[in-house]
């Protein structure tokens, strides 16, 4: 649920990176951290576990524009992937405006990226919250590994993408993808923040 200041006039706008253990959640946050201008971004914070860590960062995005002379801010959350760390996953889920799935584009990772999507429609669920309606794209990660290893982005969309969101492939280490993803779940998110202010 996004936070509205009216005394600052932003709105701050909750996006979470879900996925698998090891698919480039993290990878994508710091990727997008290291891009991002000091004079728009908070401090990273790790929040770790044992094997696993939350992290987030708030940034203001450089061209999204204003809604109602309100600005807009973002919060990137990732959840750890393993297991047993499904009660931090359900509360980093919580209040999230969008939702980027990071898929493991391994043809071996495939049964975990299922597991993992239908675990994220369980906790959305579980919270009360239209599955159909949260804003959500699908982030096809790993596509530079060699051809042999790796499902292609249409194998993984029939597997996957039975909501037909926006996908994108992508490459978190390097870059390739990381942006595109970013602008489309931001867009989805304020595409819906838009029709809720004007309603």
């Amino acid at each position: 649920m996004s936070l509205v200041n009216y005394a600052t006039r932003e709105i701050t706008c909750k996006i979470v990176y879900y996925g698998p253990g090891r698919s480039g959640k993290t990878t994508n946050l710091h990727y997008i951290y290291g891009q991002v201008p000091d004079d728009r971004k908070g401090k990273m914070v790790s929040l770790a576990t044992q094997t696993d860590r939350t992290l987030f960062f708030d940034f203001l995005p450089l061209d999204l524009g204003s809604i109602s002379g309100f600005t807009t801010k973002f919060q990137l959350y990732t959840v750890p992937g393993q297991v047993y760390y499904h009660a931090t996953r359900k509360l980093v889920l919580q209040g999230a405006d969008g939702v980027v799935f990071v898929a493991d584009s391994q043809a071996r990772q495939l049964q975990e990226n299922i597991e993992s999507f239908q675990d994220l429609h369980a906790n959305l669920g579980e919270q009360g919250v239209d599955v159909r309606a949260v804003p959500l794209v699908i982030q096809y990660n790993k596509q530079d590994l060699p051809s042999d290893l790796i499902l292609t982005t249409e194998e993984l969309s029939d597997a996957l993408n039975f909501r037909g969101v926006p996908e994108f492939a992508a490459d978190a280490l390097h870059g390739p993808g990381v942006f595109e993803t970013l602008r489309g779940i931001s867009e989805l998110v304020l595409r819906r923040l838009s029709a809720a202010h004007k309603g």
